[in-house]
């Protein structure tokens, strides 16, 4: 079973909103510290959003700010990206990240694109 898996990708429209969930299982999602990581073709990955264990702080990459917001649901063991406002370079296949200590869990990513 894959540690961490993402669903809610999709094409949109620019403007549109799309909610990312990122389903842990074997480990608890309060335990560790989360984040989203996306990959566009032909550019570095990009780190996007993240949120310390206690679910206290959160941090955006500056393009983000104001349009997308990271969150979970520990009953549910899931972390969530709602994204707002989306511009075509968001476009990218969007993974969640866990690390605890010198553990880190990845998803399978999911694609969103974004068409002008």
């Amino acid at each position: 079973e894959e540690p961490l898996v993402e669903s809610g990708g999709g094409l949109v429209q620019s403007g549109g909103s799309l909610k990312l969930s990122c389903a842990a299982s074997g480990f608890q999602i309060r335990d560790v510290y989360m984040s989203w990581v996306r990959s566009a073709p032909g550019k570095q990955p990009q780190w996007v959003a993240g949120m310390s264990s206690d679910g206290g702080t959160v941090y955006y990459t500056e393009s983000v700010k104001g349009r997308f917001i990271i969150s979970r649901d520990v009953t549910k063991n899931t972390a969530y990206l709602q994204m707002n406002n989306l511009k075509p370079e968001d476009t990218a296949v969007y993974y969640c990240h866990g690390v605890i200590f010198a553990t880190e869990y990845w998803g399978q990513g999911t694609q969103v694109t974004v068409s002008s």
